[in-house]
C-alpha cells in the first residue's frame, strides 16, 4: 500500500503538470490578445494554486516562483503593468523554469536555479527593466523542449461505478461458466473456467483499488468542525486524528460524511463537558476528541471516542420506558449493552434543551439507517464519568459483499456476513421457552431463536408463543447481530460462504424491506438477499 506521502506527492504532480499545460496556453492566447481578460484571470488562479500547493507539500522554491509570477499578473490585472515588451520573455520564461521545476520534483532531481529569473521579476516589479541576454542564449534550447504528460488522470466517479457494474455482471457469469464445467465434466472447459475466474478475480480487485481513497480526505474537514461546534457550546475541545492512511471506497466515504459529522456534534453537545464541569470532575479542562480508523479483517473501523461523561445507562432506561418503548420490568431485566440500543430509535434523545447542536428530533437513527443501507454495523461502548466510544464497522466495498447461502422450502437465500456471528446445529434439549419465545444458551448469552419460515410468512398479526413440542430433531440456526441484539434464525439448511453481487430489487418489489436485493447463483438461480436489520426489527415487533 502507497504511504500517504507517496500519495499526496502523485496527487500534486498530477496537478502540476495540468497546471503547467494551462499556464503554457493561456500565455500563449495573452500573447496573442494582451487584452484578453479571462486568460489573464485563469493565469493568476493557476500561479495561486500552485503558489499554496507547492508550499503545503514543502517545494518552496516552486511556491516562491509562482508567489513572484502571481504579483506580475495581479499587476497587469489592475492595469499597472501590460503585456508587452520586455514583460513577455520574462514571464513566459518564469512558465518554462515553473515546467522544469516540477519534472524535476518527479524525477528526483535538483531544482534549476532560479535566482536570474526571481532578480527579473523583481525589476518588473520595481519598474526597472529585466536583464534578458541569457533567456535568448536559450531559445534553440527551449525550442527542443520535450512534451510530457502525467501519469496520473481523473476519472468520474459515475464511470467507476459503470465498469464496477461491468464487473459484478463478469462475477455472475463467471460463477455461472464455473457450475457448467463442472456439470459437463469436460476439462478444456474447466481450464477454460478457471482461467476466466482467476482474469475475473484480478479484475474485481483492480476496479474495487481504483476506487479506494483514504480516510484523510473525510477526517481532514473535521478540525474546522469541531473549532465551530465547540465555540457554540462554549466547550474547550481538542481533537486528535488517527489512521487516516486507511483505503475505504469512495462510495462508503460519501455515504458516512453525514453520520460522522452527527456523531462529531453529539460527541462535543452531549458527550463533552465544560470546562468548569470538568475541572470538578478532577478532569482537565480541555476535552478529547479522537477520530480514528483502522482496519479489522475485511473491514474498517471508524470510531468517534470522547473522554466527556459517557452515557447514563440509568437515564436511558427511564427515557425509553416513558417513551413506551419497552415495558418497566422488561427494563430492568436488560443489560446496558440493550439499554443504549435504546439511543438508536427514531426520535428518541437525551437532550435537556434545544440548542443548535442537539435537541431537534434528529438522533442517532438517522446515522444507524446510513450504516445498515451500507450493511455495516454501529457500536457503542461507554463508561460512566469517563468517555463513550462510537465505532462504525464498514466493509471496504459495498459492491461484492461475503454471504452465508442457505436454503428453506428449498429455497436459495442469502445473508450477509456483515450481521452474522455464527452457524450451530442443536438437539431440541438445547431450547427453552421463556414469555412464550423459544430461547438457547449461545456463548454465555441467552439468545432468542425463531423459525424463518414462520417469521416470514406469519402475516400481519403476532408470532404464536412458542412451544418446546414444535422442535422436532436438529436445528440448524444462524446467529445474527444486529443493534447489539443477537436472534437465531431457523433454517433447513446451510451450503456455503460465497462473495455476492447484490443487485437492488425493481418496482414493485422494492417495497419489501425483508430483502436487501438478490442475486444471481452460478446454477442460474435467482437468491434473495436477507436484510437482517429488517428482520430484527419484525421479530421484535411481532415477538408474544
Amino acid at each position: 500500500m502507497k504511504s500517504r506521502e507517496q500519495e499526496y506527492r502523485e496527487i500534486f504532480m498530477a496537478e502540476a503538470l495540468e497546471y503547467y499545460d494551462a499556464m503554457s496556453r493561456h500565455i500563449s492566447e495573452l500573447e496573442r490578445n494582451p487584452t484578453d481578460e479571462p486568460a489573464l484571470n485563469e493565469l493568476f488562479r493557476l500561479m495561486h494554486n500552485l503558489k499554496s500547493n507547492s508550499r503545503a507539500m514543502g517545494y518552496n522554491s516552486i511556491g516562491e516562483l509562482a508567489h513572484h509570477m502571481e504579483t506580475i499578473f495581479g499587476l497587469i490585472r489592475s492595469k499597472e503593468k501590460s503585456f508587452t515588451g520586455s514583460v513577455v520573455p520574462v514571464l513566459f520564461n518564469g512558465v518554462d523554469t515553473i515546467g522544469e521545476m516540477i519534472r524535476a520534483v518527479g524525477a528526483n532531481e535538483d531544482m534549476p536555479t532560479v535566482e536570474r529569473l526571481m532578480d527579473n521579476l523583481d525589476r518588473l516589479v520595481r519598474g526597472e527593466e529585466p536583464m534578458l541576454e541569457e533567456e535568448e542564449e536559450d531559445a534553440d534550447e527551449d525550442a527542443n523542449r520535450k512534451l510530457e504528460l502525467s501519469d496520473l488522470v481523473y476519472i468520474q466517479i459515475k464511470k467507476l461505478d459503470h465498469l464496477m457494474n461491468l464487473v459484478g455482471e463478469l462475477i455472475i457469469d463467471r460463477d455461472r461458466v464455473l457450475t457448467l464445467g463442472q456439470e459437463i465434466d469436460n476439462p478444456a472447459l474447466l481450464a477454460a473456467a478457471a482461467h476466466l475466474s482467476r482474469i475475473a478475480d484480478e479484475l474485481q480487485y483492480s476496479v474495487m483499488d481504483a476506487r479506494l481513497v483514504g480516510v484523510g480526505s473525510l477526517f481532514s474537514k473535521f478540525p474546522r468542525v469541531v473549532r465551530d461546534v465547540a465555540a457554540a457550546e462554549k466547550k474547550d475541545v481538542e481533537l486528535t486524528m488517527l489512521g487516516e492512511d486507511i483505503q475505504i471506497d469512495r462510495n462508503i466515504l460519501q455515504i458516512i460524511t453525514d453520520s460522522l459529522l452527527h456523531l462529531v456534534r453529539n460527541a462535543i453537545g452531549h458527550g463533552l463537558e465544560t470546562a468548569a464541569e470538568r475541572v470538578a470532575a478532577g478532569k482537565p479542562a480541555q476535552g478529547h476528541l479522537t477520530l480514528s480508523a483502522q482496519t479489522e479483517r475485511d473491514d474498517v473501523l471508524i470510531q468517534v471516542q470522547d473522554d466527556g461523561r459517557g452515557i447514563n445507562v440509568e437515564s436511558v432506561r427511564r427515557k425509553a420506558v416513558e417513551r413506551g418503548l419497552v415495558a418497566a420490568n422488561v427494563a430492568a431485566t436488560l443489560d446496558d449493552s440493550a439499554v443504549r440500543a435504546f439511543l438508536f430509535e427514531p426520535g428518541f434523545s437525551m437532550a435537556k434543551e434545544v440548542t443548535e447542536i442537539s435537541g431537534r428530533g434528529v438522533g442517532l437513527d438517522v446515522v444507524k439507517l446510513a450504516i445498515d443501507s451500507l450493511g455495516g454495523q454501529l457500536r457503542v461502548d461507554s463508561v460512566l464519568g469517563q468517555g463513550t466510544t462510537f465505532t462504525l464497522v464498514l466493509p471496504t466495498s459495498i459492491a461484492v459483499k461475503g454471504a452465508l447461502l442457505f436454503q428453506l422450502d428449498q429455497r436459495n437465500y442469502a445473508i450477509p456476513l456483515m450481521h452474522t456471528d455464527s452457524v450451530v446445529s442443536l438437539l431440541p434439549e438445547s431450547f427453552n421457552v421463556v414469555g412464550g419465545v423459544l430461547i438457547t444458551r449461545i456463548q454465555d448469552e441467552n439468545v432468542p431463536v425463531v423459525s424463518l419460515r414462520r417469521l416470514l410468512h406469519n402475516g400481519d398479526g403476532p408470532l404464536p408463543p412458542a412451544v418446546k413440542a414444535d422442535v422436532q430433531g436438529r436445528q440448524d440456526i444462524i446467529i445474527v447481530n444486529y443493534n447489539n441484539r443477537r436472534l437465531g434464525l431457523i433454517v433447513d439448511r446451510f451450503l456455503r460462504q460465497q462473495d455476492i453481487v447484490v443487485k437492488p430489487m425493481s418496482k414493485p418489489l422494492d417495497t419489501i424491506d425483508l430483502f436487501g436485493g438478490v442475486t444471481l447463483l452460478g446454477s442460474g438461480q435467482v437468491c434473495l438477499v436477507l436484510d437482517v436489520p429488517a428482520l430484527t426489527r419484525l421479530f421484535l415487533a411481532k415477538r408474544p
